[in-house]
């Protein structure tokens, strides 16, 4: 009897059989590598969007709520002891505010912005994050938001109300939004109107977490420590934080979605590997049984064969999935309003010791297979396939009209059932994989496209100089919220709509167009403002994306977003109660609109619903949508010298596209191509293997007259049959996987979605995703195949 194996001898058999099968090692290192680097970009993503506003908060110590105290009714010595109420661990201010209007240096009206005074963007609560420039040191100095108004960017000079102008010299963010701008204390109170009350802002931390009703009670308890009415609003950062959650939330099914195909993907190509390798090396284990190597000895070899390719593709995984994930890291700190987002250690750590125990686990169902074979049956089977396996399928496919390198091609996969139906699963789960990312692709670009009516609009006209636009706010869409409290006569700068319309109709070119006006208002039963937006002239033209019910036809209708059915209980037919200045309005609710602006607390009605005195034709912006083929600049040049003696001025609508759907675009293409990569590494080796099992073979027809062309083709018809039917299952498993993840992402953003931005697979759209599995297919197969051709005559023959 032979002696057992020592560690050392064990350690070269592992050593032997990753030297000797280079490709099957570099395709487990590369599997594992893809593998890892895709979960580490789906984990920290997911990471990062398990609230990110939770970790902004702590770091730059938000504010719980923030007060406006009426300067006029409490002193600043009265503000400031509110600071020693029960509850409070720490707070800043008093900080002067005010609302102002400001002039952009190209002449255009930004929207009113709350600008707050501080000397330092530090302090206790509410620390700001400086994103570009520096604080300012002078009153005639301002920090404005990141991705401001273009025209109000870094360097640029704003004009006050009065004609006083200050130089934008920072940009800075404020996790909890306490304000929009920041100036020096005196700055703030240069800026405030005369006729405008004196404001005093209190930021406030309390103990823990406090949730609604408790800060409820906080405010209570600031509103009774100062004198009677001296509290003019509070803001909980709540509303903060709901905004960057729901945001937050619409990634993780999609991360998970396509972290459950990484995962399935690895399992099938190491087990597809590792399994190929038992199969190939029958001899070799009954050999090493021969002298004493015992089955659990063979398990551990064959297990150790795999991880140790994979430890290495691993730590390289790791590192690649850091230096992808850290630009796109970058790209969502801007879709959160949040900062310092990186890739948290244990990550690392827990995809690193998963990746390696999947690998473990697959590898361990084929190890123990070669653990069990019997050792005088694995040294007579040898390596080749068994007697008869797939004679039938060669005399079937040998009697199709096609050259016989092809049919040859077409009954190989049924020689080895088990490794084709690995390389069937691989490509599967790659078509699967696709069709998921295009149709996931194809439906934020409709979403995209759904989400304002007004980037259909080729023309934007407003008062004034170019159109405003606040924080990521282009021209043609919504114009900011007003003002809490600001009804339909306290908006921005109004246009005579009579003229204005009637300029815009006369216009050569002009195929439709509309006004709009906004205010904010409130609702019986609703607490909080809400908004307003009303539509004059062609109502059809400013139609948003109608989920159920239909667009607004005329005054006495309303239509409403998803979240605000959801947040009231309304439902369409019900009637709501609008209030406006003291005056009641009642609308019926006819339509559910896709509208996510204004976390859908929005309500749509014709301007004819509120006819406010002397204003009933005015708008704030007009939408104009210009008939085919009109020049945009040529029509822009007629329609501006048209309303220039009207104080108008029309603009080219900019193409505003979500930050959320270009990174879930990029987050798409990404990943899709990792698996695909991965589902063609699985493929390459179960055709390697084929390959040397069947390199004999290949010297015979080779030396019958097989010229090279006839060996790629027949090496590529092997694996066209197995891509087709893998491309074919993976069509509807990608698409269930999409039907099922874009509710939920609509769910996850506080709406319904409708049926054609869930259906968009076509028929054209289906064909060449079916194709797919056949491209993915040869695509692994072409370096094989290669191999094969230049293979020469005489060395297969000598090959057994």
């Amino acid at each position: 009897m032979s002696a057992p194996f020592t560690g050392s001898a064990l350690g070269r058999v592992v050593r032997s059989g990753v030297g000797r099968r280079r490709v099957q090692t570099l395709v487990v290192a590369l599997a594992t590598l893809m593998s890892v680097a895709s979960a580490v970009v789906a984990g920290s993503l997911v990471v990062a969007s398990s609230a990110p506003f939770d970790h902004a908060f702590a770091r730059d110590r938000g504010a719980h709520l923030t007060a406006q105290i009426d300067a006029g009714k409490a002193t600043a010595a009265q503000a400031a002891a509110t600071a020693r109420l029960p509850g409070v661990t720490a707070s800043a201010g008093p900080f002067p505010v005010t609302v102002v209007a400001l002039t952009a240096q190209g002449g255009g009206h930004l929207p009113e912005l709350t600008v707050a005074g501080r000397s330092s963007p530090a302090g206790p609560v509410d620390r700001l994050e400086i994103t570009a420039g520096r604080w300012p040191t002078a009153p005639d100095e301002i920090v404005m938001p990141p991705q401001g108004p273009p025209d109000a960017s870094l360097g640029a000079t704003v004009t006050a109300p009065g004609g006083r102008t200050l130089k934008v010299v920072g940009q800075a963010r404020s996790v909890t939004g306490s304000a929009d701008a920041w100036t020096t204390p005196a700055g703030a109170a240069a800026l405030r109107s005369a006729k405008a009350p004196a404001t005093a802002q209190m930021l406030y931390r309390f103990s823990g977490s406090p949730g609604k009703s408790a800060l409820a009670a906080d405010r209570a308890k600031v509103a009774a420590a100062l004198p009677a009415g001296a509290l003019a609003g509070a803001q909980s950062y709540l509303d903060a934080k709901y905004v960057a959650d729901r945001q937050a939330a619409t990634f993780v099914p999609f991360l998970m979605a396509f972290g459950a195909l990484g995962l399935g993907m690895a399992v099938i190509v190491v087990a597809g590997v590792v399994g190929g390798m038992v199969g190939a090396n029958l001899r070799r284990i009954g050999i090493l049984k021969a002298i004493g190597c015992t089955p659990a000895e063979v398990v551990r070899a064959y297990v150790a064969q795999a991880l140790v390719p994979a430890a290495a593709g691993t730590l390289l995984g790791v590192v690649l999935g850091n230096l992808i994930a850290y630009p796109l890291l970058g790209d969502v700190q801007q879709v959160y309003g949040t900062t310092g987002l990186s890739v948290a250690w244990w990550v690392d750590a827990a995809v690193a010791a998963g990746a390696l125990l999947v690998v473990a686990a697959a590898a361990l169902v084929p190890a123990l297979r070669a653990g069990r074979l019997r050792t005088v049956e694995a040294i007579a089977v040898g390596r080749a396939p068994g007697t008869g396996r797939g004679r039938r399928a060669q005399r079937i496919a040998g009697r199709l009209p096609l050259p016989r390198a092809v049919t040859l091609g077409f009954a190989t996969p049924f020689a080895r059932p088990v490794r084709s139906a690995s390389m069937l699963a691989a490509v599967l789960f790659g078509t699967a994989a696709a069709t998921f990312a295009i149709g996931l692709a194809v439906s934020l670009n409709v979403i995209g496209a759904a989400r304002d009516p007004a980037a259909n609009a080729a023309v934007s006209v407003m008062s004034g100089g170019p159109a405003p636009q606040g924080p990521g706010q282009g021209p043609g869409q919504a114009p900011p919220p007003a003002a809490p409290g600001q009804g339909l006569g306290q908006g921005p700068p109004l246009m005579d709509g009579a003229k204005v319309g009637a300029a815009i109709s006369a216009q050569p070119g002009t195929a439709s167009f509309y006004g709009t006006r906004t205010a904010q208002v409130t609702v019986t039963g609703v607490v909080g403002a809400v908004q307003l937006r009303l539509y004059q002239d062609d109502l059809r033209a400013g139609a948003y994306e109608i989920i159920a019910g239909h667009w607004i036809t005329g005054p006495g209708q309303a239509v409403v977003p998803t979240r605000f059915l959801d947040m009231t209980g309304h439902r369409i037919g019900d009637t709501i109660t609008v209030l406006d200045q003291g005056t009641a309005v009642r609308l019926r609710i006819v339509g559910e609109a896709f509208d996510l602006q204004n976390d859908g607390m929005r309500v749509h009605a014709a301007a004819s619903s509120f006819p406010v005195a002397g204003k009933r034709n005015a708008a704030e912006e007009y939408l104009v949508r210009l008939k085919p083929g009109v020049s945009t600049a040529s029509y822009l040049s007629g329609l501006n010298r048209a309303l220039e003696p009207l104080g108008a001025q029309a603009v080219p609508t900019a193409d505003d596209v979500s930050s959320v759907i270009v990174v879930l675009d990029s987050l798409a293409a990404l990943l899709t191509l990792m698996l695909v990569t991965v589902a063609g590494l699985g493929v390459l080796n179960a055709v390697v293997l084929d390959t040397r099992e069947r390199v004999h073979d290949l010297g015979v027809c080779k030396a019958i007259g097989m010229s090279p062309r006839q060996t790629i083709a027949m090496v590529l018809a092997s694996v066209a049959g197995l891509g087709a039917v893998g491309g074919l299952a993976g069509l509807p498993v990608g698409v269930a996987l999409h039907h099922l993840v874009m509710p939920l992402m609509g769910d996850a953003a506080g709406t319904r979605l409708t049926a054609h931005m869930v259906a968009v697979y076509h028929v054209p759209l289906l064909v060449p995703l079916a194709l797919g599995g056949i491209a993915i297919a040869v695509l692994g197969a072409l370096l094989p195949a290669g191999w094969a051709a230049k293979a020469r005559t005489a060395t297969a023959l000598r090959t057994e």
